[in-house]
């Protein structure tokens, strides 16, 4: 069968479609049907020009997001970098007054574990520290460990 009888015979019958954006059903008779091969009746275009200068709105819109999601991106990988170096000095800053050699690294999900008093050979303080810089807030186990601790759920076992 010919397009332009198909759709000659869609017009004239009582067959009934659903929207796929809404749902909602009509009759074929009341649509505007058309093969698309040729020009598009004029509120089809109108339509399709429409639809084309959104997408090329969000287009635009992608493409900014990309490049402020990249440099975000590329600035947050640096940050953490350059952390995860400088954790590993902390203990020899001056100004923190932590003796180095009373220092265990841990890095991960803590930076240090202190152990206050173990150069005089008497430890009677540990800590739990992290470092963190500038805005950046304690991680979903970092503040579990930090539960665990504050609630006294903390234990030593010694295994042979």
């Amino acid at each position: 069968m010919h397009t332009q009888q198909l759709i000659k015979n869609l017009k004239s019958s009582s067959l009934i479609a659903e929207c796929t954006l809404c749902g909602e059903e009509f009759k074929l008779s009341d649509a505007l049907l058309f093969d698309g091969m040729g020009k598009f009746p004029k509120p089809a275009e109108e339509r399709r020009l429409l639809l084309l200068h959104e997408l090329e709105k969000r287009e635009e819109e992608l493409k900014k997001r990309k490049v402020s999601a990249d440099v975000m991106a590329e600035k947050k990988a640096i940050e953490v970098g350059f952390g995860k170096i400088i954790e590993k000095f902390i203990p020899a800053y001056k100004d923190l007054e932590l003796q180095f050699c009373e220092c265990r690294p841990l890095y991960e999900p803590l930076d240090l574990v202190v152990f206050k008093g173990l150069l005089q050979k008497k430890v009677d303080l540990i800590t739990f520290l992290e470092i963190k810089s500038g805005e950046s807030k304690l991680n979903n186990h970092q503040k579990m460990i930090k539960k665990a601790v504050l609630d006294g759920k903390v234990d030593l076992e010694v295994l042979k």
